[in-house]
């Protein structure tokens, strides 16, 4: 189906992504709409073909991806109809979902959308970050409002170009969406931004810190993360987020009554559990 695409936001994400299509055999044309400095990157490792103004950009491609920040992707949604090919497909890699296909209902006609989120990053960003195999073995999201959107020509290309990159497709609501991921991604996100936070309220950053091992360096990786990528997942998934931590909280202060107590060991195997079936998923 599509013959050409726009990446909009030439990062982690979008220069990943052009990359895995290309290393999956994508052939067309890639455009990317983004600064200069990423533009001239995506150019450099050959994520990109062209770069272009979004409107040029939305004329000429038959999908097109935005990986922009939660904020700007609601902005370039408003601008994007009166641009877009008639018959194109909009895409997005936003974290949360419920707004941006609620802006995209109200805002696009001309062209159909249908929401998305590859289950995969890392706590740093940028184009020079751009990976290829960045979605290899990850889950991949869709967000169609009704069923029926997932049938349509553009709809089947998008979802066989995810399983070509290495990618598993899981097809939630946009509901649904940003309640799981409050748990599996933004909790995630909360707890090592915490910890790390409550290490450096509580120890001396040179000396004392020297006592820390492995098991702090991993649980803390995700509180490298900007905070700028992040202000928008929280203010559109505010009230999930709050009842995932609500939950959190809950957990830690049943670990505090039960420290001296056997309960403890029954929270380890439950937890070893679920931190095994992660595993066992990632390298399926």
């Amino acid at each position: 189906m599509a013959a050409s695409v726009a990446v909009v936001g030439v990062g982690l994400i979008g220069g990943s992504f052009a990359l895995a299509l290309r290393q999956a055999g994508f052939s067309g044309p890639i455009f990317g709409v983004s600064s200069p400095g990423a533009v001239e990157a995506g150019l450099a490792c050959g994520a990109i073909d062209q770069g272009l103004p979004l409107g040029e950009a939305a004329a000429r491609a038959d999908l097109i991806y935005l990986s922009q920040p939660i904020g700007r992707i609601l902005e370039t949604l408003h601008h994007l109809e009166e641009r877009v090919r008639p018959g194109a497909l909009i895409t997005d890699a936003g974290s949360t979902k419920r707004a941006i296909v609620s802006a995209a209902a109200k805002r696009i006609s001309r062209a159909q959308f249908l929401g998305g989120h590859p289950m995969a990053g890392k706590e740093r960003t940028g184009t020079a970050e751009a990976d290829g195999s960045l979605f290899q073995g990850r889950t991949y999201v869709l967000t169609p409002r009704h069923p029926s959107e997932l049938e349509t020509p553009a709809a089947r290309w998008l979802v066989d170009w995810i399983g070509r990159i290495g990618s598993r497709l899981l097809v939630l609501d946009p509901d649904e969406h940003d309640r799981v991921v409050a748990f599996t991604s933004h909790l995630a996100q909360l707890a090592s931004t915490a910890l790390a936070s409550t290490v450096a309220d509580n120890l001396e950053p040179d000396e004392e810190l020297y006592a820390a091992g492995p098991g702090l360096v991993d649980s803390t990786r995700l509180a490298l993360s900007p905070y700028e990528i992040w202000r928008d997942i929280f203010e559109t998934n505010a009230d999930s987020i709050e009842y995932a931590l609500s939950a959190f909280i809950q957990k830690l202060e049943h670990y505090r009554e039960s420290l001296r107590t056997r309960q403890m060991r029954d929270e380890f195997h439950a937890a070893a559990r679920l931190a095994a079936q992660l595993r066992k998923d990632s390298v399926r």
